[in-house]
């Protein structure tokens, strides 16, 4: 692998750590900060999905900017103001004690850090050959998944230790609750200054400035020829935020689970993620179509979420977590890697900015639907969302099965 692709997953490691402290400490958190302002616990669970899903509405508004923007500026001064957006959405983050402050820290870091992503898959897609491609998209998914690895056990052992100490200054506080986000916040700027000392810009002014001629592209072109892919990776990201957003609820409610315990959860999903993502992906590719591994890992996700639903066991939580992740695994790099291939590289970077659009529409309603869900009955989020998840991977394959027929026959 080159050095400077080192140097990005690193830097894309370290950012999503931000992101994954964030998973098993924003139910308690909400739950703390809303029943003190004496909103019902019933209402926990919307404000949890609807925290978790503005977020991604911001990322799904702004994406396509910033990926437009890298087409334009170049790749690197959009991955440091990403970078930079996630350091300020943790310190807010932090030292929010209410609620309208977590929803202000959710907005400001959706809008800043989603250059991020769209700025460094074209990045890969940029230093990487068709070849090479599914290998760089597949070590890309691995570096945000270790990431959220990492966050999540941050996140559980930093909230679960009593540090003693507490201030307030206006409507901010700083307790206890707030080093996870601190801890993060350092470890962004940290790879923030990595980037800008060490990352060196993967356009040549050149070919900058053959970009913004080429790049007037006209969205709806772009759109129309990669729909089938962008509607795959919109319910994909829908089922996984489903899972991100209500698992700690589902978890804490059957099973008494706080911070620590989803927190070890969230590990083990990432982990899954990451290593198949890095061993299995990008080898897999040479034997098996990318198609028929999205439709694979609609199945696992699909299967896993429905068994969720109803299991009362909380060993078989791994399992079917595991098996999920294992989908996930299949579907984020091969996504990736067929969304570069049929985009001229000169509009990779709003190719990769409608991506993130379809997957923050995922992020934006699966959180919400499953917080509404959640509230009418604590099964029937996770049963919905794999049965789409499922009968999505068994209409992919007929589909291809039978294109290939087609062809064949032709």
């Amino acid at each position: 692998m080159k050095d400077h692709l080192r140097i990005l997953f690193f830097c894309l490691f370290v950012v999503n750590i931000g992101f994954g402290v964030v998973l098993p400490v924003l139910p308690f958190y909400t739950e703390r900060l809303a029943l003190a302002e004496g909103i019902s616990p019933d209402l926990v669970s919307i404000h949890v999905g609807l925290l978790t899903g503005i977020y991604a509405f911001m990322q799904l508004v702004f994406a396509p900017l910033w990926g437009r923007w890298s087409d334009r500026l170049g790749r690197k001064p959009l991955l440091l103001f990403g970078i930079s957006g996630y350091a300020l959405a943790q310190l807010m983050f932090g030292v929010s004690s209410t609620l309208w402050l977590l929803y202000s820290a959710r907005i400001v870091g959706g809008v800043l850090s989603s250059a991020v992503i769209p700025a460094a898959a074209a990045y890969v897609s940029d230093k990487t050959d068709e070849k090479e491609r599914n290998r760089g998209m597949a070590w890309l998914g691995t570096a945000m998944s270790l990431g959220v690895v990492v966050g999540p056990a941050l996140g559980g052992l930093l909230t679960k230790r009593d540090w003693h100490f507490g201030a307030k200054f206006g409507h901010f506080v700083v307790d206890g609750f707030s080093t996870p986000f601190f801890v993060a916040a350092a470890l962004a700027l940290l790879a923030l200054l990595i980037a800008t000392k060490l990352l060196p810009e993967s356009l040549v002014p050149r070919k900058i400035r053959e970009q913004k001629r080429s790049s007037k592209m006209v969205w709806r072109d772009i759109e129309s020829k990669l729909r089938p892919l962008l509607v795959l990776a919109f319910i994909g990201q829908l089922g996984l935020a489903l899972f991100e957003a209500t698992f700690a609820l589902l978890a804490s409610a059957r099973f008494n689970y706080g911070p620590a315990e989803v927190g070890v959860i969230f590990v083990v999903c990432g982990s899954i993620m990451a290593v198949f993502q890095a061993a299995v992906v990008g080898y897999v590719t040479i034997r098996i179509r990318e198609i028929y591994q999205i439709a694979a890992g609609f199945v696992f996700m699909g299967l896993s979420l429905a068994f969720l639903a109803s299991i009362q066991d909380s060993t078989l939580v791994y399992l079917f977590v595991g098996t999920m992740a294992f989908g996930m695994a299949l579907i984020i790099p091969n996504l990736s890697a067929l969304i570069s291939k049929r985009i001229h590289k000169n509009n990779t970077g709003a190719a990769f900015g409608l991506q993130s659009v379809a997957n923050n529409l995922g992020q934006t309603g699966g959180p919400i639907l499953g917080g509404f869900l959640f509230a009418w009955s604590i099964g029937i989020p996770f049963l919905l969302a794999g049965t789409l998840l499922f009968s999505t991977g068994v209409i992919v394959i007929w589909q291809t099965v039978f294109a290939q027929m087609t062809t064949l026959k032709e």
